[in-house]
């Protein structure tokens, strides 16, 4: 139960997090609580299923995957731009933790010890490997269904 509940917890505040880009982007109001709950559904996926073992980048294609199949859905019964319900949803799957653990890494390589730098230099490159891997996902997951769904047959 405890699971659930921070699975739970997490998807309510990136929901929350979602809505809020919304109003920054001016999403119209009567669609807020679909970007709300694109970015729940999207996050709180990534987060069930780093709580059953899977990494956090097959856990964000797979929350990308979610918004973007949902969001694409939602865009045409509406219609509407798409990119007002994925971008929404995905912002909160972006790894600004690893990213942040990255810079803070290259940035105490210029005052460290000689011995020291190695391990920064590895700590830094392992946390930068692993935003940009997860950047990937993310894009991946929301362009996905429009090239799949949006193919026209060839001109020739």
């Amino acid at each position: 139960m405890d699971i659930a509940l921070r699975v739970f917890e997490d998807a309510l505040w990136s929901g929350v997090a979602a809505a809020g880009f919304g109003m920054l982007f001016n999403v119209p109001r009567r669609w807020l609580w679909l970007c709300m709950l694109l970015g729940a559904a999207g996050h709180g996926t990534r987060r069930l299923l780093e709580f059953g073992g899977v990494s956090i980048e097959i856990g964000t294609l797979v929350g990308a995957l979610i918004v973007g199949f949902a969001g694409y859905y939602i865009a045409r019964r509406l219609r509407a731009p798409q990119t007002i319900f994925t971008i929404t949803g995905a912002i909160p799957l972006v790894p600004g933790v690893y990213a942040y653990r990255a810079m803070i890494a290259l940035l105490q390589v210029t005052t460290a010890a000689p011995e020291a730098t190695q391990a920064l230099l590895a700590d830094a490159s392992v946390n930068a490997i692993r935003t940009a891997f997860i950047l990937a996902a993310i894009a991946i997951g929301i362009a996905f269904p429009s090239l799949w769904f949006d193919r026209q047959r060839p001109i020739v």
